[in-house]
């Protein structure tokens, strides 16, 4: 078999150093180029990205290979997240992961598919001794595929440590082709201290950013005093993809003093929804457009930022002139320069800092109860990042539970009374979060008596809401009663637009199937190769029961040649 073996030149420096990392040591574990439509440290929605997304060329299906010896030490398949993944630990002490696969291969896929069928269930979590299912560079150890949570087809790879932190696969000798300079989309100034002030303004502030010949950017020079703060809204653009992935550096200078280092080389998996103070959160949900806040606020233990002087922050003295400058760098080493020429002015403030107060005053390292009308919010200690005002207001059996533009780190439970409602009614209840179009989104909920109760971590509307409708089932590719000798599967849609789907059991003749559950598509799906019918004649039986139990039965008979 020809392997394609990665490139093993390093560009630029690591914090960990490339002695005590190996660069020759792991595989591509695809036979096509690296094309990445997702980079290690890349900002996602709650989480820094943990690996390298590697398009497969729009398709499925593609051969994954071990690029080292080792063992498989766990495989999880999820309707939801990685979906179908592998992880395989090797002797070096690392841990290599693969996921949203398609299938697994060889003696894995025999593994995991005995095992589905003895628990009668599509998703499990496995962890094999070290001696069950061992592999040398170069097997075929599953296919790639587009499982979970993914939005298209790839293979996402990462590379853990000893501690099962992940790493930045560049780190190893993996480089991928980078000729482009980091895209700079905005830069914002904040005032931190209370007579802190830019430009007449007490508030977050935008700067306009002006292109220099070079490629480097300069914004006009503003008026600024007392402590402040940047962030910076940037990415980086691969050669071969137009995907907008993560930057790998971010430092800054005050008049020649470096003030942050932020690298994007290692995390653990503990600390990765602190990305949600690391950003602006607010300028997120309203703008759409994730800015890196360039100094560290209180809670927030990043590892990412690797040094800092007075946590990133500036002190603007009147009469002072300066220049703050940000240098973004990609991993092979093309760096953008911004400069920010600051004249230290106190000046007439003329926009003073805006504060919506409200009645319900959060005090983010104290736990708080408050009760409205028939709801309860209980909000566990540092489940908010700083002090704040919550708007909060009930009426009848909906909760306004403030805006989603803060962030939530911990679970805050939502308990409602429901002893209005008629004893037979109760059971069909939840608490759902209106989404975009006012349509109640389903949150795990428990009943215990008159009291629902759920978690959440986002802000927002919710509301009482009632399901009494049964999912639907319809059949895809055959009809009741018909032959279908030609097909490789038998597929079902299925639906449940209130509370959701909960479960699903499909089998045939009275014997169980494994069928596999694609959530983006609503769709259950059987393969023949499964090798358990044995008749002609052949009675198909699903049933499928939504989130607070309503249930419906699919039956049909077909017919196959044996």
């Amino acid at each position: 078999m020809k392997k394609f073996i990665f490139c093993f030149l390093l560009v630029g420096f690591t914090a960990y150093g490339q002695k005590s990392i190996p660069q020759d040591y792991f595989s591509n574990p695809l036979e096509i180029p690296l094309i990445l439509s997702g980079s290690f440290g890349e900002l996602r929605s709650n989480h820094f990205h943990s690996g390298l997304d590697i398009k497969t060329q729009q398709r499925t299906g593609l051969p994954v290979y071990a690029p080292a010896d080792g063992y498989v030490s766990r495989i999880k398949v999820s309707h939801y997240g990685y979906g179908k993944a592998l992880y395989i630990k090797h002797p070096n002490g690392y841990t290599t992961v693969y996921a949203h696969l398609q299938n697994y291969a060889g003696d894995i896929f025999k593994y995991v598919r005995d095992i589905q069928y003895k628990k009668e269930t599509q998703e499990v979590e496995l962890f094999p001794n070290a001696s069950v299912l061992k592999v040398n560079k170069g097997d075929l150890i599953a296919y790639s595929g587009n499982t979970g949570g993914s939005g298209g087809p790839h293979l996402h790879f990462e590379i853990r440590d000893g501690a099962s932190r992940p790493m930045n696969p560049m780190l190893f000798g993996i480089t991928v082709p980078d000729s482009k300079k980091p895209l700079i989309s905005s830069l914002l100034a904040y005032p931190i201290s209370k007579d802190a002030q830019i430009n007449h303004s007490q508030n977050r502030t935008k700067l306009r950013l002006i292109l220099q010949k070079d490629g480097s950017y300069k914004t006009e020079k503003i008026k600024a005093f007392g402590k402040i703060g940047f962030g910076v809204s940037t990415n980086d653009q691969l050669d071969g993809a137009s995907n907008k992935n993560g930057v790998y550096q971010i430092k800054t200078t005050y008049n020649g003093q470096e003030k942050i280092d932020i690298l994007f080389e290692k995390f653990s998996f503990a600390e990765t929804r602190y990305l949600n103070r690391f950003i602006d959160y607010d300028y997120w949900m309203t703008n759409r457009s994730r800015v890196q806040k360039l100094f560290r606020q209180s809670n927030n233990p990043l590892s990412i930022i690797v040094s800092e002087d007075t946590d990133g922050y500036i002190e603007v003295k009147e009469g002072f002139n300066a220049n703050y400058t940000i240098k973004v760098t990609d991993f092979e080493g093309n760096e953008t320069v911004i400069t920010v020429p600051i004249e230290g002015e106190k000046e007439e403030i003329t926009t003073p800092r805006e504060i919506d107060k409200t009645d319900d005053y959060i005090y983010a390292d104290q736990a708080t109860s408050i009760t409205k009308g028939k709801y309860s919010v209980y909000i566990p200690a540092n489940s908010l990042y700083e002090n704040t005002f919550l708007n909060i207001k009930t009426s009848s059996d909906t909760l306004d539970f403030h805006t989603d533009l803060i962030p939530i780190h911990k679970n805050i439970t939502i308990t409602a009374d429901v002893s209005n409602y008629d004893d037979v009614d109760k059971d069909k209840l939840y608490i759902g979060r209106l989404n975009y179009y006012g349509r109640p989104y389903y949150n795990t909920t428990y009943r215990k008596g008159d009291k629902l109760s759920a978690k959440t971590r986002t802000f927002g509307t919710y509301v009482i809401a009632t399901d009494t409708k049964a999912p639907t089932i319809k059949p895809i590719n055959f009809d009741d009663g018909k032959w279908i000798s030609s097909n490789k599967t038998i597929q079902l849609s299925i639906n449940d637009d209130l509370s959701g789907i909960s479960s699903y059991r499909g089998t045939i003749n009275g014997k169980f199937i494994l069928m596999e559950y694609d959530y983006k598509k609503d769709v259950i799906t059987y393969n023949f190769d499964d090798g358990i019918i044995s008749e002609s004649e052949n009675n198909l039986k699903v049933i499928v029961t939504d989130n607070v139990g309503n249930s419906a039965t699919f039956e049909a008979t077909f017919f196959r040649k044996q």
